[in-house]
């Protein structure tokens, strides 16, 4: 074999492995997104019109949410909220138009509490899908049913829905993203 030939398979082989090792990198970084933005990784490649672009879109968030001083909280700020969220459902029964947009104003104020910024819905979904993606159609739905509330058009039982929805984020944000011990909210 000549040494043009050899030099020409061995860059052959070279550029295969390096392409093979771009492929690779491409499926383990979309994979990680997948997992880590779970449902809100699809709603972004259906929003973004690629697959590509969502995945930049999600990795900005990322780097968004990075920045931010998200902070646990302690036993005692837990318990207050979860006292509150038990008035705010207790409410439900009597008020429950007041008791979702009480229940609205309490997810804010806990994700304010934890340091997540809570100016604008669509920013408010972009940094908490990093940490909660699996949660977010909850707080989207509950946010819809909350705004039809305000125009007096949402029935009874799309208030019990929007609770139940408010309750999913509020639960994961009360407990720092971890589920809560049984029987606790």
């Amino acid at each position: 074999m000549s040494p043009g030939t050899l030099i020409a398979i061995i860059v052959a082989v070279v550029v295969v492995i390096l392409v093979c090792a771009l492929v690779a990198g491409m499926i383990m970084r979309r994979r990680r997104l997948q997992a880590r933005f779970g449902p809100e990784y699809e709603r972004a490649v259906e929003t973004k019109g690629s697959r590509r672009a969502a995945e930049r879109d999600l990795r900005e968030r990322e780097e968004r949410h990075d920045a931010l001083h998200i902070k646990q909280l302690p036993a005692s700020v837990r318990d207050r909220y979860a006292h509150e969220w038990d008035r705010v459902q207790e409410r439900f029964v009597d008020q429950p138009d007041d008791a979702v947009h009480e229940a609205d104003r309490l997810v804010t104020s806990l994700m304010s509490e934890r340091g997540y910024p809570t100016e604008g819905l669509e920013q408010q979904l972009s940094d908490l899908s990093v940490e909660h993606g699996r949660t977010l159609e909850h707080y989207r739905a509950a946010h819809e049913v909350n705004g039809r509330s305000t125009r007096h058009e949402a029935t009874t039982e799309e208030l019990r829905g929007a609770m139940v929805h408010y309750r999913a984020l509020f639960t994961e944000l009360l407990h720092n993203g971890h589920r809560p011990p049984e029987g606790k909210a």
